[in-house]
C-alpha cells in the first residue's frame, strides 16, 4: 500500500513539475513565467520529497526531506519576490494584454522605495 501511495505521490510530482517546465515555454512575459514556475515546481518538488520519504521510511530521509521542503518553502516566495521586483525596476516589459499595472507610479525611481 505505502508503494503504491509514494507511486502516486511520485508520479502527480512529476506532472506538476513537467507543468513547470511548460509554463517556462507557453507564458507571454518573465512575470507570468515566475508565477507559474515558482508554484508549480515547489508543490511538484514537494510531492517527490514525501513520495520518496514515504517509500524509504527511514527516519534520516524523512527528517530530510522535510528540511528539504520547510527550505523550499520559506526560500522559493522570497527569491521569486526579489527577482519580479529586480525585473520590475529594469522595466522588463508587461505582457501587451496586462490591463492593471498596480505599481505604476508608486514607486521612487532613485530609490526604489514605495512612495
Amino acid at each position: 500500500m505505502i508503494e503504491i501511495l509514494s507511486g502516486v505521490l511520485l508520479m502527480l510530482g512529476s506532472l506538476f513539475i513537467l507543468l513547470s517546465s511548460v509554463g517556462i515555454i507557453k507564458m507571454p512575459d518573465l512575470f507570468t513565467r515566475m508565477s507559474a514556475t515558482t508554484k508549480a515546481s515547489t508543490l511538484g518538488i514537494g510531492l517527490v520529497l514525501i513520495g520518496t520519504a514515504l517509500f524509504w521510511g527511514n527516519v534520516g530521509i524523512v527528517v530530510r526531506s522535510f528540511a528539504i521542503i520547510i527550505f523550499l518553502l520559506l526560500t522559493t516566495p522570497v527569491a521569486a519576490h526579489i527577482i519580479g521586483r529586480a525585473a520590475y525596476f529594469d522595466k522588463v516589459p508587461l505582457w501587451d494584454k496586462t490591463q492593471i499595472d498596480e505599481l505604476k507610479g508608486k514607486y521612487d525611481e532613485d530609490s526604489h522605495e514605495l512612495k
